[in-house]
């Protein structure tokens, strides 16, 4: 079996796929199948991309989280929607990555340029339970969710969504 080899046309075409998705962001799976017990992908995520929070409820399902290139910010919240943690995460700054624990509300806030990250998790994939969406954020495609990407980029420790949103 050969080696697989990440190469300049793997991030150029996940960048043009980004470009013309309607998400804002795409990602190319490593791992051979959903079924797989470890899952590798590479996500790119353009500045206006909505990563919708969310946690994964099973006790086993950790993500872990390391940047090829660009910068994004990866916030934490409590059930209420206050924001508890905030990592700013870049490629060439002084935090690369970071492994989030099951079980935990967060979400990924892109930062002003594309960016691309390197994403693992336990497997298998299965999409109906694989996240809980928190219940104080809008789903993809609402109107309210240009707003809300707004204060997810400039939300700070010890704040709340809903406060920010009013």
């Amino acid at each position: 079996m050969a080696p697989i080899l990440f190469d300049e046309t793997l991030f150029a075409d996940l960048s043009g796929a980004a470009n013309t998705s309607g998400r804002k962001r795409a990602n190319r799976n490593i791992h051979g199948d959903y079924q797989d017990v470890v899952q590798r992908l590479f996500i790119t995520l353009l500045p206006d991309s909505y990563v919708r929070p969310h946690k994964h409820v099973q006790d086993e399902k950790w993500e872990f989280f390391l940047m090829v290139s660009g910068q994004v910010s990866f916030l934490l919240f409590n059930d209420e929607g206050v924001c508890t943690e905030r990592y700013e995460l870049s490629a060439t700054g002084s935090i690369k990555g970071l492994e989030i624990p099951a079980n935990c509300w967060h979400c990924v806030v892109p930062g002003d340029a594309e960016a691309t990250f390197f994403e693992v998790k336990q497997g298998p994939y299965v999409q109906m339970d694989d996240k809980g969406f928190a219940p104080w954020s809008p789903s993809e495609g609402d109107a309210e969710v240009e707003d809300f990407l707004r204060v997810l980029k400039t939300l700070k420790v010890g704040n709340s969504v809903l406060e920010s949103k009013q």
